[in-house]
Parts: C-alpha cells; structure tokens; sequence
C-alpha cells in the first residue's frame, strides 16, 4: 500500500508517518506540504491512500479533494483535521473523501483506517 500523507505542518507529517511506519515501510509513504504539491506527485506515482489536512497555504483540502479524485478515481482520501465541526465532515464526505479523523490522528486509529480500506 502506497500513502502519500499532505499537511503544511512538518510535525504533522513526522508525526503521522511515524504511526504509519507501525504497519507500513518507510519507502511506501510520501509527503507533500500542500494541495497542489500533493497533485503534482500524484500525476507522476499511484497511491492507494492520502491523508489530508484541510488548512494549508497554496491549496487547501476542500480544493485538492475534487481535483484528487480527477487524476485517481479509486483513491481513498482520510482528511485529518483539527476542524472536527460536523459542517466540515459532511462537507469532505461529499467532495469524496472516505473518512474525516480528528488531529491528532493515534496509532491505533491507522491500524483501524488501513483495515477499512
């Protein structure tokens, strides 16, 4: 399984691909700092997963889904956000999103999210 993990915060990702380490090798996860960073890697590699924020400079997670979801159809995306209002779930589930978990994502919950998918 492939990952590809955006979010501007560096802490962020380290702290994501830490937890994914438990259960995937470090080659398979790939990082992006934004939206469209995020889509330029995914024009060149496939993954099977990102893992989004919504909040980030240059595009944002409400942008990148649709956009996503263009270039990888079959692409599973799990937005992780501090923003855990229920307008804001409801709004990425129907952009496409498969899931919406809460910042910070735990160990335990990886495990859960990469059973479900």
């Amino acid at each position: 399984m492939r990952c590809l993990i955006t979010d501007d915060s560096k802490l962020a990702r380290k702290v994501l691909k830490k937890a994914l380490c438990e259960y995937l090798d470090e080659e398979q996860i790939t990082e992006a700092k934004n939206g469209l960073e995020a889509l330029k890697i995914l024009l060149q590699e496939k993954f099977d997963l990102i893992f989004l924020d919504l909040t980030m400079p240059v595009m944002n997670g409400y942008e990148t889904i649709p956009k996503l979801l263009d270039i990888q159809p079959d692409i599973k995306i799990v937005v992780v956000s501090a923003d855990v209002q229920q307008k804001a779930k409801e709004r990425v589930l129907s952009l496409g999103a498969a899931m919406h978990i809460e910042k910070p994502i735990k160990t335990l919950q990886i495990k859960e999210i990469l059973e479900a998918l």
